[in-house]
């Protein structure tokens, strides 16, 4: 499925920079769209990728979108709840469509579809610096581990995720700092098989102003970690911003000690591999969105929900707006008009789900909501729709939502 770059083709119609969901997602339509797709990625594919690996609802429409959904159930662990868990142990149990793949596995799924799809799939190459005329990108230069090459296409997709050296060396980063960070690693303990069954999340105050999670992805592996929205702050003056005082590793540890399954997951468990970080870019903020022979898509265009940490969905459905964009056949400005109407379609719910984050901070939120949840029905179809993205996040966490906990 990788071809080296010495198989990269002198030109193309759209080049697609990073095969994670929202590359592979652009490409996919690309391709089937009839255009000549070239994919490439600083990785050989299968590669890890740092994640909870939760498919909650809107990847499961984003798949089914993609004609993707049965080939990714078919390996995939479903899930019937998200699991809710308060700092004083309170507990709710949220219905909704879930599931759990590791990335390594999703990604190597969906590139594959890719090529499929008629892409050619280049790796390992990495995006050096655009080619430009008269203002215009027309291409890019890539590096492989032995060579350097030129392509020229009349679109380029920039799909790198939250790392930020692609988005400087293409003139669209507006933020190098990440948005949040997250810690990850898999456990395999078959013992805990049934003892954790959902998408547990936990918010406590050892935890602030993040939360621990953990995440079944069946035959006895689980997949356990900690993530920060807020993590990176920017200084006054225009600096260039620094790190928040938080120790990944620390809350990690605090996780495995405050929370009775995470203890019990960890002390009769096996490793598998390292905990390893990454950075997230959310709430669709951090870059610029196009511009002239560019579009910008995915994680690296902040596709990330800063509540939740969950990003899989929507980089896909950014990619496919990518898609969309570019077969809609207008010249350079309509193309980018209709790609960025297709964001700023998105950007009202990802402001939610960031007024929603003060729950991180505020870890007495989820106190209060989970006890209403577990006595009022209507208030566990408030979070299921949350889910599912018919009910509003702010609005459980807002003044006047809490205010309402007390009356509903």
């Amino acid at each position: 499925m990788n071809l080296s770059i010495e198989h990269l083709p002198p030109s193309c119609d759209v080049l697609v920079v990073g095969a994670g969901p929202a590359g592979s997602a652009t490409a996919i339509q690309l391709a089937r769209g009839g255009l000549d797709v070239v994919l490439v990625d600083q990785h050989t594919f299968p590669r890890d990728k740092v994640c909870g690996d939760a498919l909650i609802p809107d990847a499961h429409s984003a798949l089914k979108r993609l004609g993707m959904l049965r080939a990714v159930m078919a390996r995939a662990h479903r899930v019937a709840h998200v699991g809710c868990v308060a700092p004083r142990g309170g507990r709710v149990d949220v219905p909704g469509t879930l599931a759990v793949l590791p990335r390594r596995e999703l990604d190597d799924l969906l590139c594959r579809a890719a090529v499929l799809s008629g892409a050619r799939m280049i790796a390992p190459a990495r995006f050096v610096e655009p080619l430009v005329e008269s203002e215009r990108i027309v291409g890019a230069r890539l590096r492989g581990p032995q060579a350097v090459r030129d392509v020229r296409a009349r679109w380029v997709v920039l799909a790198t995720g939250a790392v930020p050296q692609a988005l400087l060396a293409a003139g669209v980063c507006e933020r190098q700092l990440p948005s949040g960070i997250a810690l990850r690693g898999y456990v395999r303990n078959p013992a805990m098989t049934g003892r954790i069954d959902a998408l547990d999340i936990v918010w406590h105050r050892g935890l602030r102003p993040g939360y621990g999670w953990i995440f079944p992805c069946g035959d006895g592996l689980f997949n356990i970690g900690v993530g920060i929205a807020h993590s990176h702050r920017e200084l006054e003056g225009g600096g260039k911003g620094k790190k928040d005082d938080a120790n990944l590793r620390e809350i990690f540890n605090t996780f495995t000690k405050i929370y009775g399954p995470a203890r019990d997951l960890m002390a009769g468990g096996t490793m598998e591999g390292e905990l390893k970080g990454a950075p997230l870019r959310c709430t669709l903020e951090g870059a610029a969105w196009s511009k002239p022979g560019l579009l910008v898509t995915g994680e690296a265009v902040g596709s990330t929900y800063s509540f939740t940490g969950e990003g899989i969905g929507k980089a896909m459905e950014t990619g496919m707006l990518c898609a969309e964009a570019i077969l809609g056949g207008g010249d350079d400005e309509m193309t980018r008009s209709d790609y960025e109407n297709g964001l700023r379609r998105l950007k009202p719910r990802f402001d939610l789900y960031e007024r929603a984050n003060q729950v991180n901070a505020h870890p007495w939120l989820a106190d209060l909501l989970v006890w209403r949840a577990r006595r009022s029905p209507r208030i566990l179809e408030r979070m299921s729709g949350v889910l599912e993205e018919t009910s509003n996040p702010g609005n459980l966490v807002s003044v006047r939502g809490v205010a309402r906990l007390f009356t509903r």
